[in-house]
């Protein structure tokens, strides 16, 4: 009984996250479809919107970041079962960013703006490829456990959870934080740079720059110098080629 809650669970809050990626990428695109985008919604001063729209970015970060630290994940499963602990996770992150969504204030002022045709479609490209390598990347390593659906489905099971294993597939084996490239290339690539887009796209980028050193001491702690030689040969968010091993 308790495997079907928990399977249950896990995959409402996979199909909430799910949703909340596509609206994602038609929230930076500007996608007119939608009831709000980063250059639609609400008007407000700009005092007033660069400390909302801050503070909607600190409390994606601060959720996504903290939640993901094994001190907490310790603290954390001692309260809520550890088989949906990570669906949980990924539910937060998604209430965070439909937050983000529905509060956010537009700076509505060009920062740039590319009119011809040919570089337009260049950046609409980058674009779509940074969601591309951010897609592709969370199945090089094990997509149904990074959104906690692993979990959930092994629960209860004589299997278990498999060990952690170190591997750098494709990707992973230039660059250490493929998803965090796609993510930083899709939030910059645009024609169409407001402030507000800017200000998004710098608050991420910042975010990504301090969960990485986090993420990276945590790796460090669970695979040692195996870690140690791969930060060494593999950039961290720039492929790094003839880096060896």
């Amino acid at each position: 009984m308790a495997r079907a809650i928990y399977l249950l669970f896990g995959f409402a809050a996979y199909l909430i996250f799910f949703a909340t990626f596509l609206v994602l990428i038609g929230f930076v695109a500007d996608y007119p479809g939608l009831p709000w985008t980063v250059d639609l919604g609400p008007a407000a001063s700009m005092p007033v919107a660069i400390a909302i729209d801050l503070a909607l970015i600190a409390l994606f970060g601060v959720q996504h970041s903290v939640m993901a630290r094994p001190a907490f994940k310790a603290a954390w499963t001692r309260i809520v079962p550890e088989a949906i602990e990570r669906s949980l996770y990924v539910l937060l992150a998604s209430l965070c960013l439909i937050l983000l969504y529905l509060f956010w204030r537009p700076l509505p002022a060009v920062l740039w703006s590319v009119a011809n045709p040919a570089g337009a479609y260049i950046l609409w490209a980058l674009f779509g490829l940074g969601w591309l390598i951010v897609l592709v990347s969370t199945f090089l390593l094990n997509h149904f456990e990074l959104f906690g659906l692993q979990q959930v489905w092994s629960h209860g099971s004589e299997e278990g959870m498999p060990a952690p294993e170190f591997r750098t597939p494709l990707f992973y084996k230039h660059v250490r934080h493929p998803l965090y490239s796609g993510f930083v290339l899709a939030f910059w690539a645009t024609p169409l740079m407001t402030v507000g887009h800017a200000l998004l796209a710098a608050g991420m980028t910042v975010y990504i720059l301090i969960a990485i050193v986090h993420e990276e001491r945590d790796l460090v702690g669970l695979f040692g110098q195996e870690y140690r030689d791969y930060r060494q040969r593999a950039g961290m968010l720039i492929p790094k080629f003839g880096g060896g091993g």
